[in-house]
């Protein structure tokens, strides 16, 4: 595994894609806070890898929130993003989170669906159980991994990718994510981050046809370390 002075953790890289397990509290694209995003320091990490003069081609696949830790897809290319954004759209690319929740679920297993509004001004999403103005249809699957002293361990995956989802639905059902005081966590984590890892993924590759089968390393600390 790659790791250079940017503290990129690299997963998966060739000519069209680079992977990266980003560390909770990254930003992947630039925003308000004006904080360096991710997208800038991977486009330096390849700038220097390849000597490359000029302006290096990077496109953003998809986001992950802040406070999340886990696996991001940047395109290298504009056949790539284009192709890579076309798969996201379609749902061939299979996303697999993990989530430690306070408490233990009624079910080892279980499908939610809500209907998810996005409130802009907090930034924060509301689920309902039927459709409501503006609220749009959202789908996961969890099911129960390990169970820790005071948490659970999930895994799950997600049929659509609305804002702020997981920790939207969880929460919903009474099973808020570890850290996440936005959804109902009663205290946050130290870092600031919380206690969801995109941890795998799996695409066919978007101009080779190969296979991608990806998992990214959780986090260093106590609570993840219990997981593995």
């Amino acid at each position: 595994m790659h790791s250079n002075k940017n503290n990129l953790q690299v997963l998966h890289e060739d000519n069209h894609l680079i992977i990266i397990n980003k560390r909770a509290g990254d930003i992947v694209q630039g925003d308000k806070t004006g904080d360096k995003p991710l997208s800038d320091v991977v486009k330096e990490y390849i700038k220097d890898k390849y000597n490359k003069p000029g302006n290096v081609f990077l496109g953003t696949v998809h986001r992950l929130d802040r406070p999340t830790s886990g696996i991001v897809i940047f395109a290298k290319t504009s056949k790539a993003l284009e192709r890579l954004n076309k798969m996201l759209r379609d749902k061939t690319i299979k996303k697999t989170y993990w989530a430690v929740v306070k408490g233990t679920p009624k079910k080892k297993s279980e499908t939610l669906v809500n209907f998810l509004k996005k409130n802009p001004k907090n930034n924060k999403s509301f689920a309902y159980q039927k459709e409501v103005n503006g609220s749009k249809k959202s789908i996961l699957h969890y099911n129960v991994l390990k169970t820790l002293n005071n948490y659970t361990l999930l895994e799950v995956d997600l049929e659509t990718g609305r804002h702020h989802q997981i920790r939207c639905q969880l929460s919903h059902i009474g099973l808020p994510i570890k850290g996440d005081l936005k959804y109902g966590f009663n205290r946050s984590n130290k870092d600031g981050s919380i206690h969801l890892h995109a941890q795998k993924i799996s695409f066919t590759h978007p101009v080779s046809k190969d296979l991608i089968l990806i998992q990214a390393p959780t986090p260093i600390d106590p609570i993840w370390d219990a997981c593995n």
